[in-house]
């Protein structure tokens, strides 16, 4: 069954630094300079119970926000120009973060091509004290440079020097390979009203309440927008509270500018025992009214908890039309390409003063 929401959502061209929406700057600590050439930053963000969902714990959007900060402060710093988001990786959220935690996100320039700039973020977690800081996930995201008409522009190249980022950079390569059929695969499927999934659209206009209200929507907002309609859908067939465990990939199409209606639609297209995989494709309609174009897509995947917080059983969801069981498949497949994807190398996996070796 497919319902339709209206609400009216804040988006805008002006990024905060990662942190609390409402006074993201008492809430992180950049330690790079906004100047060009530099190629990673961390930022610092404390949990309040603002930042935390129905289950007492950081949603998928408010991460991918922050994950989405952090990255656009390398791209901008690196190139020097306004950026935009093109693609996300997979992510992997296995733990989740609390209340009172101190959350660092590490942001690093993996790879450069003509004009786009690979960053990888890599989250950790840990209490106030700093001890015991747990590594929670780990995503690479990909942003082009722009000019002021929102074409794309050379970028200045970046070389691995260390160990770890001769290592990083190589996955990075790897992973483009990867990323490419990931993304073809998610492509080539089509979601039509032949499908009987369980389905439903949030509609709401682009709007802004900042003093910035120019421009397109950054990424991290349309991520958000992503995350809370599968957790809506999610909830919805599972009757509990759901958290965010996986997603595929998230690919932008096209800018959403301000103005414009928006459509987000999710719809289930596969469940495991404990998770239901939701894919949710943004549209855009601008303010003349003209036709509908896709703005974003990707696939989350969210599991259900009980009243203990752990992982609990979903009612099982059968595909019964022909395209219902080609997305059933398409979703299997693409936990099938999940194992072929290399973990980037962490810091702690490089020994002690490699990091400072110089390529030969």
């Amino acid at each position: 069954m497919e319902t339709t929401q209206h609400a009216i959502r804040a988006g805008s061209l002006h990024r905060p630094v990662a942190g609390n929406r409402n006074h993201p700057a008492q809430r992180t600590e950049p330690t790079a300079p906004p100047n060009a050439q530099s190629h990673q930053t961390i930022h610092r963000v404390f949990v309040t119970p603002a930042d935390a969902g129905n289950v007492g714990a950081v949603d998928g959007g408010t991460l991918l926000e922050w994950i989405d900060q952090a990255a656009y402060a390398v791209a901008a710093q690196w190139s020097g120009r306004s950026c935009v988001t093109a693609s996300v990786g997979n992510i992997h959220l296995d733990r989740p973060i609390g209340v009172g935690e101190l959350v660092e996100l590490h942001a690093s320039l993996v790879y450069t091509g003509r004009s786009s700039m690979h960053i990888l973020v890599t989250v950790h977690s840990s209490d106030l004290t700093g001890a015991k800081a747990v590594q929670t996930s780990q995503c690479a995201i990909i942003f082009v440079a722009v000019d002021d008409a929102v074409h794309p522009v050379e970028v200045p190249r970046w070389t691995p020097v260390t160990m770890l980022e001769l290592q990083r950079h190589r996955q990075a390569r790897v992973r483009i390979r990867m990323r490419t059929r990931i993304e073809a695969a998610m492509a080539a499927e089509s979601y039509t009203a032949a499908g009987t999934a369980p389905r439903s659209t949030v509609r709401f206009r682009a709007t802004t309440t900042g003093a910035n209200g120019v421009g397109p929507v950054h990424g991290g907002r349309v991520m958000r927008w992503i995350d809370e309609a599968a957790a809506g859908r999610g909830a919805d067939w599972t009757g509990a509270h759901v958290l965010t465990s996986y997603i595929a990939g998230i690919r932008f199409h096209r800018p959403v500018n301000m103005g414009d209606a928006v459509d987000v639609t999710a719809r289930i297209i596969h469940t495991g025992p404990r998770s239901v995989h939701i894919n949710v494709h943004v549209t855009t309609t601008d303010a003349h009214g003209g036709p509908a174009h896709l703005a974003a897509h990707g696939l989350v995947v969210v599991v259900a908890l009980d009243e203990r917080g752990n992982a609990a059983t979903v009612p099982a969801w059968r595909p019964e039309s022909d395209e219902d069981r080609r997305l059933d498949e398409h979703a299997r497949h693409l936990i099938e390409l999940r194992q072929f994807i290399e973990p980037f190398t962490t810091v702690a996996a490089v020994p002690a003063g490699a990091g400072l070796h110089q390529p030969s």
